[in-house]
């Protein structure tokens, strides 16, 4: 299923690269009845810098974009407490996407799967290649061992936007956060992210294989990303109809 990925900023749709050099690329609204329009599967909204600003999603915004589309809508940004998850899912959200608010909280994720079932319940995974040059005791320290880097680990998780590294294994956080109660898995290559190059393979596969829950794999440049996705990176050896959004 083609699932199209919108990042939004101060309530515009951004592109970036890695992360950064954001530039406007249009109104979410306007955006999402487009690829409603063009046979989107679903769509993911994310306000990609309300959680590093400390800002809520904007709820009106949300009932603008679930206005103009018929197919179930994820969003995704700001959303920390389980009455922030009830507003989204009252705004016209299908289901809620936590990232910063999961690592930080991991209670969340399971109150959230509790109240309002897990398939309402989406952990965002930003992940970024560990480089083997730097030693684990440089960065930050998992608050949980059992999620914490070790000479294992390829890919670490980061917060807030992708500015603020954890000390948590990428994947060990999947498995550990479908165990809370998630229902899919939304991952993001931090490397690989707007540089049109496909999927980091390797992460979706390790990912694919920790978890029994579908991944959706962010990182498509064109078609054949979107196949090796599925074939090469076992996008979907775990579940039937994996997701993968198109960027």
């Amino acid at each position: 299923r083609i699932i199209p990925c919108l990042d939004v900023d101060a309530g515009r749709v951004v592109k970036g690269i890695s992360f950064v050099e954001l530039r406007d690329a249009g109104d979410p609204a306007e955006l999402a009845a487009v690829y409603d329009q063009e046979g989107g599967d679903e769509l993911v909204f994310l306000d990609i810098t309300a959680s590093s600003d400390s800002r809520d999603t904007m709820v009106n915004v949300v009932r603008r974009v679930s206005e103009e589309v018929f197919i179930p809508l994820t969003v995704g940004g700001g959303i920390r407490t389980v009455e922030d998850i009830r507003r989204m899912l009252k705004a016209g959200a299908d289901k809620v996407s936590l990232n910063t608010a999961a690592v930080n909280n991991p209670p969340l994720v399971s109150e959230g799967a509790a109240q309002f079932g897990n398939q309402c319940i989406v952990v965002a995974i930003d992940a970024k290649r560990v480089d083997a040059t730097h030693s684990r005791a440089d960065g930050p320290s998992a608050n949980d061992p059992g999620l914490a880097l070790d000479v294992s680990s390829r890919w670490e998780v980061y917060t807030r936007g992708g500015r603020t590294p954890t000390g948590i294994d990428a994947v060990k956080w999947a498995a550990r956060a479908v165990e809370l109660g998630s229902g899919e898995i939304l991952l993001t290559s931090m490397d690989e992210d707007g540089q049109k190059r496909g999927y980091d393979l390797e992460l979706t596969r390790a990912v694919s294989q920790a978890t029994p829950v579908p991944v959706i794999a962010s990182g498509a440049g064109n078609l054949d990303h979107l196949y090796d996705a599925l074939e090469s990176g076992e996008a979907d050896c775990r579940t039937r109809g994996e997701y993968l959004p198109f960027w």
